[in-house]
């Protein structure tokens, strides 16, 4: 026996029919809009997924180049580092060791500074990158919208 929940006889379909919303709606006039036109509505969808799909190549390729410049810096350092481990085992007095220790550091510090300043100049140029193609559709799809309606009231004002 099959067990009965209380949604076994839900029909979505009887909420909302997508077929009988765009036989009401006739592409003839869009509540009492006149001219409504489809091909438009669906071209600019279709820059709006090219938009997208830029903003989204553009931050593909920036991550690409932090990830190659962050592994460069890293071997960078791993290389620095042996060679300063190497200067601080070579004879000399314990002052100059401590001495050459601190320079080291410094030098080191100043690199760690540098790097982070230079990766995080990176991932702001990506993120502007990818804005920017946004921004540029954003305000394309409203220069649209403003011509959708200005076509519209003309159409209405000549009938």
């Amino acid at each position: 026996m099959a067990t009965q929940t209380p949604f076994s006889d839900f029909d979505v379909t009887k909420l909302f029919n997508p077929t009988k919303l765009f036989q009401d709606i006739k592409f003839n006039g869009l509540n009492g809009f006149s001219g409504f036109d489809l091909e438009a509505v669906m071209a600019g969808q279709r820059r709006n997924i090219e938009a997208f799909t830029a903003a989204s190549q553009a931050a593909l390729e920036g991550l690409q180049t932090l990830a190659k410049r962050h592994a460069e810096m890293v071997r960078q350092s791993v290389d620095e580092s042996n060679k300063a481990m190497k200067e601080m085992f070579a004879a000399g007095s314990p002052e100059e060791k401590a001495a050459r220790q601190a320079e080291l550091t410094k030098a080191a510090y100043e690199r760690a500074v540098a790097n982070t300043r230079e990766l995080t100049q990176l991932v702001a140029r990506s993120q502007n990158e990818a804005i920017d193609v946004l921004n540029k559709r954003v305000a394309e799809g409203l220069d649209e919208v403003k011509g959708f309606i200005a076509k519209t009231n003309g159409k209405a004002r000549a009938a």
